[in-house]
């Protein structure tokens, strides 16, 4: 039990990714009632239980595609097969007794070898490729949703809820107590954090480097924007120090 136990934190489980991310939209839900962050937390919860079966999915073999490729070697073999009992003259290539008869045989089994070799490589790496436009097309989503939560606490600036100034008409709306600015920036920073996650997720145990260095890119942009969001809670933090 315990080496079994001990296996599962070897790697990123989606449901568990899906299950933080759907408490983290009831605690949004509950401190920011009808907000639009709140909405943003939603999106992030469905997108989080839809990644965790994508990604389970994406790791089982494209049978039908290797059948395929199966059926593509056997043909070709039995192509060969085929054509040297009854397309070519053996006791013609025999009698002649020089070697050159064979050339146009060579070259056409030669032809068909490559042909075959050609379909097989194809079918082979289409599975790769089909997974990997499914991945990356997840990783753009996500990409796309760390600037959707980056603009929501874009205005959430501490220093002027703080140190209120004169206000224009174009003033962003700014009625949070400092209690609830705080929590709405932790908020963005979790969001952006599981965000991060379920590129790792959707990048799974993959060794194409092509998925692994766009789910690090993911990776890497949520990490910055969070580390704006964690600037403006300290400064918070040191502004109610001083007050």
């Amino acid at each position: 039990m315990a080496r079994g136990a001990a296996r599962t934190y070897r790697r990123l489980d989606g449901g568990m990714v899906a299950e933080t991310a759907v408490k983290l939209a009831d605690r949004v839900d509950e401190r920011f009632p009808a907000s639009g962050l709140a909405g943003v937390a939603d999106e992030l919860a469905s997108n989080a239980r839809t990644a965790g079966k994508e990604a389970h999915a994406l790791t089982r073999p494209y049978y039908g595609l290797r059948t395929l490729a199966l059926l593509v070697v056997a043909g070709g073999i039995a192509g060969l097969v085929w054509g040297g009992l009854f397309l070519v003259d053996w006791s013609r290539v025999t009698g002649a007794g020089d070697l050159v008869v064979l050339t146009p045989v060579m070259e056409s089994a030669v032809n068909l070898m490559l042909l075959v070799g050609a379909g097989c490589w194809f079918l082979l790496t289409l599975e790769e490729r089909l997974r990997r436009s499914r991945v990356q097309a997840w990783l753009h989503r996500l990409r796309a949703f760390a600037h959707v939560v980056d603009m929501h606490q874009l205005t959430k600036d501490p220093t002027v809820i703080l140190n209120p100034g004169p206000r224009t008409p174009s003033s962003p709306d700014r009625a949070m107590t400092r209690f609830e600015l705080a929590r709405y920036l932790e908020y963005c920073a979790e969001m952006l954090a599981l965000t991060g996650k379920l590129a790792a997720v959707m990048a799974g145990e993959s060794s194409d480097h092509l998925i692994i260095a766009a789910a690090s890119d993911v990776e890497n942009l949520c990490t910055d924007l969070g580390r704006k969001v964690w600037q403006k809670i300290m400064i918070l933090g040191e502004l109610d120090e001083r007050s």
